[in-house]
């Protein structure tokens, strides 16, 4: 059966041919480790999860990079290049590299929780200041870039006028045209030491209080964001490989100029297929700081937040995002997730009651109608992962299945009203799909309410402690929470959160 995919650098489906055959290099943008995992993260690392599963199971060997931005992610078009790291290294008073691992180890243990499995690699920016460097020296040397106070800028104009006629102009996966970007880009700080507006840094100088720096070529300092994923994705899979994949608010300007630097200095596009899974709006709203709609991995596990009803469990939020096509938009709400874990906890139960259950051939004659439509039901799990990675149509058709599964367990349909196969094929295709490709596992009753619920009792019971001002009572709260790694933090309105470190 023949994989096809949406290739965004073509807008078209496309049959999925590997570089080299029966491997795929597949390198997805990583998060940016200046704060906290939120619920906008889920969707990409679930999506590219369950892509490299699938890919697995029909047969790929698959090397899987996903990186770790831990240089900054600065705004390059913002004040004095303002770095995210080391203004939350400041705001908590930690080194920047403390900061880093903390919420990398945040991060990792959210993935854990959403039953992702890990990359093969996974390389971060600081790691590899060396190959960025390199990267740039050579697009200098190539007349692509030029030096400035210290700063080094990609020439976008150069580069469109020189590949355009190669058929890799700038723009060529968002479709945006240059002459309308140069037009409609707003007025930013540092503005006045590039050549055009478009233009995007390569390095950027570091001013006195900036506190992640390095040595290079054009003075101290600390590499663009783009740059990173170019020279790790060209380390380790390659000058051109299979997948490149992220969400699609990455395609511009981060994907698109990942492109024009790859294609100065290896003089191709460095992907053959570019995936992008569309966003996460929390009812109806795209997610925000104005909007206080930003939710915390913690904070969704917990319940611990003003747009949550109640504490929902990582497979409720997996199986929420699998419910829909991962380029299609997603609307998180609580009536959303509610139903999503109503709808879990059903499929898990048959899944899991299709198991215990033995096939017995005795007198009931074989029902070939619902032979056919079991049969039909099973083998269109594959059609659909082969047409561009559809499982909603996959959990569909498993919801299908359900009653029949529930019919045989509860002796309204024999088992032998399937054919032997039949039945064999229905037991492993299920335990296949539902664990192995979309990596969906038993959640326990209430574990998060519950632990919620334990959480929220000592918060009063602290709460009071401070009240008599027994200080003692208080402190010990804190300080035995903090052991287990759920830290409290006394809010300025006089409300209580935590988080987990």
């Amino acid at each position: 059966m023949e994989l096809k995919v949406y290739n965004t650098l073509t807008r078209q489906k496309e049959v999925f041919e590997p570089i080299e055959k029966g491997y795929v290099g597949m390198y997805v943008c990583g998060p940016t480790v200046s704060g906290e995992s939120h619920l906008g993260h889920t969707r990409p690392y679930i999506t590219f999860d369950v892509i490299n599963r699938y890919l697995q199971h029909i047969g790929y060997k698959v090397r899987y990079v996903r990186n770790i931005t831990d240089a900054g992610h600065f705004e390059e078009e913002g004040r004095e290049a303002e770095d995210k790291i080391s203004k939350k290294a400041f705001l908590e008073k930690l080194e920047p590299m403390e900061l880093v691992k903390k919420y990398t180890d945040l991060f990792h243990w959210g993935m854990k929780e959403f039953n992702t499995l890990p990359p093969n690699i996974e390389p971060t920016a600081t790691g590899h200041i060396v190959e960025q460097i390199v990267m740039i020296k050579k697009i200098i040397e190539d007349g692509y870039a030029y030096v400035v106070n210290g700063s080094v800028y990609f020439d976008v104009a150069k580069y469109n006028d020189d590949f355009t006629a190669k058929g890799m102009p700038y723009g060529i996966l968002s479709g945006r045209v240059l002459e309308e970007m140069l037009e409609t880009t707003r007025e930013l700080d540092n503005q006045e030491e590039k050549k055009n507006k478009a233009d995007f840094a390569l390095w950027k100088n570091a001013p006195p209080e900036h506190i992640m720096r390095w040595q290079s070529p054009w003075g101290e300092g600390f590499p663009g964001w783009h740059i990173e994923c170019s020279a790790m994705s060209t380390k380790y899979l390659g000058k051109v490989f299979d997948i490149h994949g992220g969400g699609m608010d990455l395609q511009f300007p981060h994907h698109e100029c990942e492109i024009a630097q790859s294609v100065v200095c290896n003089h191709e596009i460095p992907a053959k297929y570019w995936l992008h899974n569309n966003m996460i709006t929390i009812n109806g709203r795209k997610m925000g700081k104005s909007y206080n709609n930003v939710i915390k991995f913690t904070e969704l596990f917990s319940g611990n937040h003003p747009a949550l009803e109640q504490a929902y469990h990582p497979m409720v939020i997996r199986f929420f995002i699998l419910q829909t096509h991962y380029r299609s938009p997603l609307d998180f709400s609580n009536d959303a997730l509610k139903a999503a874990e109503k709808g879990l906890r059903r499929l898990l139960e048959a899944a899991e009651n299709l198991q215990k259950i033995s096939f017995e051939k005795n007198e009931v004659a074989e029902d070939a109608e619902l032979d056919e439509k079991v049969n039909k039901l099973l083998n269109e799990l594959d059609e659909f992962m082969s047409d561009d990675f559809n499982t909603a149509k996959v959990l569909a058709n498993l919801f299908e299945l359900v009653p029949v599964i529930n019919g045989i367990k509860d002796k309204h349909v024999a088992v032998s009203a399937l054919s032997n196969n039949t039945f064999a094929l229905l037991k492993s295709k299920v335990k296949i799909f539902m664990e192995d490709i979309l990596g969906l596992k038993n959640i326990s009753e209430n574990a998060g309410e519950q632990l919620n619920g334990a959480i929220q009792l000592l918060i009063e019971m602290r709460k009071e402690a401070k009240a008599k001002k027994d200080y003692v009572i208080s402190d010990k709260i804190r300080n035995e929470l903090a052991a287990l790694g759920i830290l409290l933090k006394d809010e300025k309105d006089g409300n209580v959160s935590y988080s987990f470190e």
